[in-house]
Formats: C-alpha cells, sequence, structure tokens
C-alpha cells in the first residue's frame, strides 16, 4: 500500500447482474438496495472503467457526515471482485469500509444477517471479491432469499431459483425487506458491525 492515505470514503456495492432479464431477481438482491440508498441519499450513477456502475454521496445520520460511493458491478456475479477492486484500489478505499449487500440461500427470505470474514457460502460474487481483495475481511449484509427445492437436480434448480423473481407475496414484503438491508448497510457504517449484528441478525 506504500504511504498513501488510506480514505474516508466508504465503499457499499450491492451484488446483481447487470441487463433486463435479471431485474428483479432473486440474485440481483444487492442492485435492488443499492438503488434504494441511491433513492435515499441522491446518488447518480455513471460508468467507472466499464465494470460498475458508480456513484458518490454523503450519508448524514445522527448528525454525522459520512462519505460514501455506492457500486452496482457490470461484471456479471461471477465476476463482481474485479469492479469491487478496481474501485477500492483507485480510491484507496481499505477493505475495513467496505460493504458489500448480496442474495442468500442459506437465509429464509426477509431475513438478514450482517457478517465480517468468515467463508463465502458458496456464493460466486463473495468467491470473488475475497480472491479480489485478498481478503475476506470486509462487511456483508446478508439479504434472504430461501433455497430451491434439494435433490437430483438441485444444481439446475438453484441457478433457476437465483435467477427467478419473487411470488405476489415475497413482492409485497419486498419494499419493506430492501429498507431493512439499505438500513443495515448504514448501520455498519454509522455504529460499526457489532451493533448491525445485534440489531439485524436476531429478527
Amino acid at each position: 500500500m506504500g504511504t498513501t492515505m488510506a480514505s474516508d470514503f466508504w465503499l457499499i456495492a450491492g451484488l446483481g447482474n447487470p441487463g433486463s432479464k435479471y431485474e428483479g431477481t432473486r440474485h440481483n438482491m444487492g442492485f435492488m438496495t443499492a438503488d434504494l440508498l441511491a433513492e435515499r441519499w441522491s446518488v447518480n450513477f455513471s460508468d467507472h472503467k466499464g465494470l460498475a456502475m458508480l456513484g458518490k454521496g454523503v450519508m448524514n445520520l445522527s448528525g454525522r457526515n459520512v462519505k460514501f460511493f455506492l457500486a452496482k458491478p457490470l461484471t456479471y456475479m461471477n465476476d463482481s471482485g474485479n469492479a469491487v477492486a478496481s474501485i477500492s484500489s483507485y480510491y484507496q478505499i481499505e477493505p475495513d469500509h467496505i460493504v458489500v449487500i448480496h442474495d442468500d440461500m442459506d437465509l429464509d427470505f426477509g431475513r438478514i444477517k450482517v457478517k465480517s470474514g468468515g467463508s463465502a457460502g458458496g456464493h460466486n460474487g463473495i468467491k470473488s471479491i475475497d480472491r479480489s481483495l485478498g481478503t475476506p475481511k470486509y462487511a456483508r449484509v446478508r439479504m434472504g432469499v430461501g433455497h430451491a427445492q434439494r435433490g437430483a437436480r438441485a444444481h439446475d434448480n438453484t441457478v433457476n431459483w437465483v435467477l427467478g423473481g419473487f411470488g405476489p407475496d415475497q413482492r409485497k414484503q419486498l419494499p419493506e425487506f430492501l429498507a431493512d438491508g439499505a438500513d443495515a448497510a448504514e448501520t455498519i457504517i454509522f455504529s460499526g458491525l457489532a451493533k448491525a449484528q445485534e440489531q439485524f441478525n436476531g429478527r
């Protein structure tokens, strides 16, 4: 890293796949949550080196201002790390100032778990970011999407599941769920990981 000053910016990356055919699918929970954060904090996205849609803004909570970048990788899920690592090195943002929001099949729909480090849990986007950053020690907001039926065609079922949309009941709950995910990212930044875990992991 040399002697360059680490930035006081945070980076929030919401994972997903670009393109209209992936819009509103389970795998795009991160994109949807990022869009909500962009709306909340008036962030405008523009292209970062063809790797991500990137915008910056200032969050103001409990009397404090925090500057942040908001990213939606355009690399497709499996290469998300290329986008996150590019932004993090370009703007000198350390892993402890990075929050990644992503779908998680190990949690029921509507559940959120906040964590830092640990295993990628089979999530290709997270595996890619771990590889590209050279560390898993960044914060993650895991948004539950439930899982497909296990069994003979488990792999195909899983692919179809994450690339599928939400049923009517879930769609009704989605705005509130996305708001919780956005709140969780803000809580990590303003109050720290432990506080965010206390607030969101038990629900």
